[in-house]
């Protein structure tokens, strides 16, 4: 299970503490007499974590999509493309490591892939600059897409960043511009894109990349404008608190599918992604294929009257 323990999974660190301090007598004793014991409480430990996972507010919801142990882009490329050939580079300026993508194989299928890579400990956490992307991500995340509606080749990508980086040198460079055009890019695409939302999915970082045939979402993430820290900053200038901000915002899976922001919600493992990364990204897998499966067959102008509707149909609901 993991190591990282948010605050209200504090219940079921204590019980797993205890767990693992049976287990060490246990193993000391070699009759196995905690053995029932154990079980027992593993089961407890269980039930409480599905029970907490079961009635998460906005804010819990939050922390869980921000998890450090849950799966990243590099884990999906290497669980589900085969022969994956990393592309570097936006042929204008520079690499650009926190959006990764290239060439490989799906379930039998070519395919380009792309998304937001956050690194897991400090070298890589720098190396990827925390999933902020700089404008030569989004130039690259272009470039990708052009590749793939030259070879006919449908696109997968990963969403998982807080936002773009909104430092002075990105802010020379573009930025703005950047996200503008590969936003443009996704959304008069040629060939099916199918975009997921495997985590934290935050303002025009997200979307640069996010603007698929079908936008699909994991049970526990979120997407939105803005993080929750920084709509209580400007909207109440502090006066309450990140956790009143998720919740007005409607960040969550289920409240986005509500509103047609995205058309599919993946169930998550009890626990979150990251207490099995294995079932997770599974999942994802076969949500992935059976969208592409769908999509296959429409010539590319259906494709873009497909993707229009799509997005035009977005805050129409609560209007009828």
């Amino acid at each position: 299970m993991p190591a990282h323990y948010l605050e209200f999974e504090r219940p079921i660190a204590d019980l797993e503490a205890k767990i693992e301090e049976l287990s060490k007598l246990s193993d000391t004793a070699g009759d196995g007499a905690f053995d029932p014991e154990i079980d027992a409480l593993r089961a407890r430990a269980q039930d409480l974590r599905r029970e907490a996972y079961a009635k998460l507010d906005p804010w819990q919801k939050t922390q869980v999509a921000r998890h450090p142990e849950r799966p990243h882009f590099i884990d999906y490329a290497a669980a589900l493309i085969e022969d994956f050939q990393e592309l570097r580079g936006d042929r204008k300026f520079a690499d650009d490591q926190a959006i990764m993508g290239g060439l490989g194989r799906f379930r039998g299928r070519g395919v380009v892939v792309m998304g937001h890579e956050k690194g897991r400990d400090t070298v890589t956490r720098v190396k990827h600059n925390f999933g902020y992307a700089r404008p030569e991500g989004y130039r690259k995340a272009i470039r990708l897409m052009e590749l793939a509606e030259r070879f006919n080749l449908p696109v997968l990508s990963f969403v998982d960043t807080p936002a773009a980086y909104p430092g002075v040198a990105s802010e020379e460079r573009g930025v703005a511009e950047a996200i503008a055009r590969s936003t443009e890019k996704s959304l008069m695409l040629g060939v099916p894109m199918v975009a997921v939302v495997t985590g934290e999915g935050g303002s025009g970082g997200a979307l640069g990349i996010a603007c698929g045939s079908r936008v699909l979402i994991l049970e526990h993430s979120i997407y939105s404008v803005i993080p929750p820290e920084g709509a209580n900053s400007i909207l109440w200038r502090g006066a309450r608190t990140a956790a009143d901000a998720a919740k007005a915002m409607k960040i969550t899976a289920q409240d986005l599918l509500g509103m047609k922001v995205v058309d599919r919600i993946i169930p998550e493992p009890a626990g979150g992604a990251h207490s099995d990364p294995h079932a997770a990204i599974q999942a994802v897998g076969d949500a992935v294929e059976q969208e592409l499966v769908a999509l296959e067959g429409l010539d590319p102008e259906a494709l873009r009257k497909h993707r229009a509707e799509r997005f035009y149909a977005i805050g129409r609901a609560g209007l009828n």
